[in-house]
This record gives structure tokens, sequence and C-alpha cells, in this order.
């Protein structure tokens, strides 16, 4: 009786070893296979055209000339060109700066406890340095999104995010 346990036990673990090994050869992890699930979605198809059109080429464009600079952290010249943002967006606070000869959405997030007050003083024309560490896109904009963590006007720093207590 141990003999027979014994023996489908280890004729199960053997092909339990080759379907995760058939599996991996594929190369289909999980979240390629959401990917795929989500990109046959209205919303996955919608998004798909968008990044083949000439505006989400653009905005392509535009996050693949600050992407050394966000990779590495370091410092960005910009002219701020509006204090407000695109209608309709929902980025928290935020404006509109010129980098590069490319427009961007240089967003802050949602405040709390009058955290961009600093930021408020901000005119249309002045030029500021900017230093962040993601920048991203959504079909809505037609811009990239920058997230803000370091601003510096006139070599003084006007605003530094301040990271997530527990996070990563």
């Amino acid at each position: 009786m141990k003999k027979i346990v014994f023996a489908l036990t280890l004729t199960l673990v053997v092909a339990s070893g080759f379907v995760f090994a058939n599996n991996g050869i594929k190369g289909e992890t999980p979240a390629k296979t959401a990917k795929k699930a989500w990109e046959a979605t209205p919303e996955g198809i919608a998004f798909k055209k968008w990044e083949a059109s000439a505006a989400g080429k653009k905005v392509y464009a535009g996050e693949a000339k600050i992407r050394k600079s966000i990779r590495e952290f370091t410092n960005m010249n910009a002219v701020v060109t509006s204090l407000t943002l695109p209608l309709g967006s929902r980025l928290g606070f935020g404006v509109m700066v010129k980098m590069n000869g490319e427009d961007y959405i240089l967003a802050f997030g949602i405040e709390s406890k009058h955290e961009f007050d600093q930021l408020r003083k901000l005119k249309v024309n002045d030029k500021i340095m900017i230093k962040s560490r993601n920048v991203s896109h959504a079909p809505k904009y037609a811009f990239p999104i920058v997230s803000g963590d370091n601003i510096e006007r006139n070599g003084k720093l006007m605003y530094k995010r301040v990271p997530v207590k527990g996070g990563c």
C-alpha cells in the first residue's frame, strides 16, 4: 500500500514539474496573460489605438526626451507655461511646463496641509528646475505627465515630495 501511494505521489510530482516547466518555456506568466486579456477588452483596444495614433506617438516621444534625466534623477530645466492643468484633468494640483521644446504636465497630486503653498506662487514664464523619478501617460491627456519630486526656482528649493511612510 505504501509503495502504491509513493508511486502515485512521485508520478504527480513529476507530472506537475512538466506542467510548470512547459509553462515557463512558453513564457506565459500570469501578468502577461492578464495583459493579453485586458488588451482584448474595449478599453485595451482603445488604448492600443491611441498608442499607434499621432497623439500617442507624440506623448511617447516627449517621454523619451526626458527618460535619461528621470532614470538618473538629474535636474531638468523647465519654463512654466500655464498655471492650470488641461480641462477635466483629475491629477490634483499641477502646472504645465515646457522642457526641451515639449509641453508636459507637472503633477503633484492631492494637497494635504498646505504643502503646495510655495508652488502656488509660481507665475507663467518662471524658470524652474525639476527632479523627478516618474513620467507617465494616459490617453486622456495630450502630454506626458511628470511627477514633481523636487522643484527649485532661483536656486532655492520650493518643493520636495515627502516619501510615503511604510511605502516602497
